[in-house]
């Protein structure tokens, strides 16, 4: 923190208004949990309704807007879906500074209510939106990535305003959706004209700082193949079969794309990783499969182009095809469709990582590491599309993300929440 000498009687009073609202905070971060919002749903857009209402009850000024879906998408720079949407809604909430836009530098906190679909409910131990807590820590889908960050956001936020402290720069809260599938709530609300002079977005970064995003790129590889009977496999061709010289030539491009990942992202065993989602492939148990679809996601290096990371893909698979007589001929087909997130980082020339690193200590943290994240995130639409400076910290282990069971340390949301209130105060300035 520029001011990390400021332990005074401002900071003591918004702390402490922090501190104080630890029950209710925790009820609403219940409430949203058990809002089912996953990308796609009625729900999605329920919650950033109920994000709206939040943010007025709380005397901020409040832009919900529905957006415009069709020219949204068809801009060149969208980031992608991956989930058909009928109707989506944005968010931003400010907390008007004292200079009126006049100098103070604004402050943008941005969290996301989208959720991943639950999976095999059988390997949950509870209803995944029943939003329980046990022993210190709140279960659900969605608590992690990345309710419990926005609800720490908000508790940062109006705890200023119940101290009775006015900030001099705006600070600024928004609720998107569709992060999960490429970034429509994020890429909406910068079209719409939300900027700010730094972000912090609480994903679950185990209160770690993450001022770097590596890319992600959603990929179809549809492999051919000739159908007959089963009892005649031998007359047609099968497109599994042919999928398994594909798979091998992936595996060995992933191998080369990580032989010198950043040093940064060198806790990661692999730090760019490319994978195979999804496959389907025939339609008949005596039937040879004319047709394999496989979808998947290929990492982005920092600061790698998206088109440089694609052709590397493309020339693998094209060489995997020409080495098969049968793919020679009837070569393997890629379309990049749905979330396609380039890389992301924070500028050097930014204060933000030290700020939020003394804010983060001033109010009690622990010693912190600093690394690359292996997936994509809004970070780097900030960074990227809106120019504004940003990094992640936030509570909760991404590794539990997307998974059953997933949980949130709620000492982890207090500090995230006493951080952020310390990080505006000296941010925007009192």
């Amino acid at each position: 923190m520029s001011t990390v000498g400021f332990m005074d009687n401002t900071l003591t009073r918004v702390l402490n208004a922090v501190d104080e609202q630890q029950a209710e905070m925790t009820l609403l971060l219940r409430e949203l949990v058990r809002i089912p919002s996953v990308s796609g749903t009625d729900a999605e857009n329920e919650a950033i309704a109920h994000a709206a209402k939040l943010f007025a009850d709380e005397g901020m000024e409040v832009d919900h807007w529905q957006i415009p879906l069709d020219d949204i998408t068809s801009r060149p720079d969208f980031p992608g879906v991956e989930v058909e949407r009928t109707e989506a809604w944005g968010v931003v909430g400010r907390v008007r500074g004292s200079s009126d836009g006049q100098g103070a530098p604004s402050l943008l906190f941005n969290g996301h209510v989208d959720v991943v679909p639950v999976g095999d409910r059988r390997q949950w131990s509870g209803d995944p939106f029943d939003a329980r807590i046990d022993g210190g820590r709140l279960y659900g889908r969605g608590a992690c990535d990345m309710k419990a960050g926005l609800v720490a956001a908000l508790w940062a936020t109006a705890a200023i305003r119940r101290a009775g402290i006015r900030l001099n720069g705006d600070l600024l809260l928004t609720a998107v959706l569709g992060e999960e599938d490429g970034g429509l709530g994020t890429y909406s609300t910068l079209a719409r004209g939300w900027r700010a002079d730094a972000c912090v977005i609480p994903e679950p970064t185990n209160l770690d700082l993450v001022p770097a995003n590596a890319g992600a790129l959603t990929f179809r590889l549809s492999v051919p193949g000739v159908a007959t009977h089963a009892s005649r496999r031998t007359e047609g061709v099968s497109a599994i079969e042919k999928f398994v010289p594909l798979l091998i030539a992936l595996q060995q491009l992933e191998a080369r794309r990580n032989a010198d990942p950043d040093p940064r992202a060198r806790r990661w065993d692999i730090a760019y990783p490319l994978s195979i989602g999804t496959i389907h492939a025939g339609d008949w148990a005596s039937s040879v499969p004319d047709l394999l679809v496989a979808e998947g996601r290929l990492g982005v290096a920092l600061g790698e182009h998206v088109e440089s990371a694609r052709d590397e893909l493309e020339q693998a698979v094209a060489e995997a095809c020409d080495g098969d007589a049968w793919l020679r001929d009837h070569p393997a087909t890629i379309e990049w469709w749905g979330g396609q997130f380039a890389s992301g980082s924070l500028p050097e020339s930014s204060d933000l990582i030290d700020r939020v690193r003394s804010a983060h200590a001033v109010v009690g943290g622990a010693a912190q590491e600093t690394y690359i994240a292996p997936y994509g995130s809004d970070l780097r639409l900030m960074t990227g599309i809106g120019g504004v400076p940003t990094l992640q910290y936030g509570p909760g282990e991404v590794a539990l993300a997307h998974g059953p069971d997933e949980f949130v340390p709620l000492d982890q949301v207090l500090t995230t929440a006493r951080a952020l209130a310390a990080l505006a105060l000296d941010f925007c300035g009192t």
